[in-house]
C-alpha cells in the first residue's frame, strides 16, 4: 500500500464578490463540508500543481482557464491527522502541513464532483461558508480571504 505524503494543499475557491464553494464529503457520518483539499501524489510534486490537480479531480474546474488565477496565500497549518484518517500515512506519522491557496473564478461556475469523494455542493457567502465548515483550519483560511481577494 502506498502511504499518503503528510503534505497538502487547501484551496479556497472564491469568485470576486466572496462567493466561496464548498464541497460534501461522502466518507464523513457527519456534515462535512470543506474546500478543496488534497495531498501531493510524489515528494518532488509542486504545490502548485497539487492544487490544480486537486481542484480539477474534486470540482471539474479548470485553475488555468481564462478569467482564473490560482495564488499561494503563504499561509500553512500544521495539524494532527484526524484518527478516521491516520491508516493512510505510514506508521509513526501524525501530521500533516497543509499550504492554503487561493482560486479566484470570474463568477460562480457549476461543478461536477466525483461521487467517491463528495456528495454536493454550494456557493456561499464567505462567513457562511466559513461557518459551515468542519474544519477549523478551512475556516480560518476562509475568514483571510478579504485581505486575499482581488478586484
Amino acid at each position: 500500500m502506498a502511504y499518503k505524503i503528510p503534505e497538502s494543499v487547501l484551496v479556497v475557491i472564491h469568485t470576486p464578490d466572496l462567493q466561496v464553494l464548498l464541497i460534501r464529503r461522502a466518507d464523513a457520518a457527519e456534515e462535512f463540508w470543506q474546500s478543496v483539499t488534497g495531498s501531493k501524489d510524489s515528494l518532488g510534486e509542486d504545490l502548485a500543481a497539487t492544487a490544480v490537480r486537486e481542484v480539477a479531480e474534486e470540482t471539474g474546474l479548470q485553475a488555468a482557464a481564462p478569467g482564473c488565477l490560482l495564488r499561494d496565500w503563504g499561509l500553512e497549518n500544521v495539524y494532527a491527522i484526524y484518527p478516521q484518517w491516520q491508516h493512510r500515512y505510514a506508521p509513526g506519522v501524525w501530521h500533516n502541513t497543509e499550504h492554503v491557496f487561493g482560486l479566484q473564478l470570474p463568477r460562480a461556475l457549476p461543478v461536477v464532483l466525483n461521487p467517491r469523494e463528495h456528495t454536493a455542493y454550494a456557493w456561499m457567502h464567505w462567513r457562511e461558508a466559513a461557518d459551515r465548515c468542519f474544519s477549523p483550519s478551512n475556516a480560518e483560511a476562509i475568514l483571510w480571504l478579504p485581505r486575499f481577494i482581488s478586484r
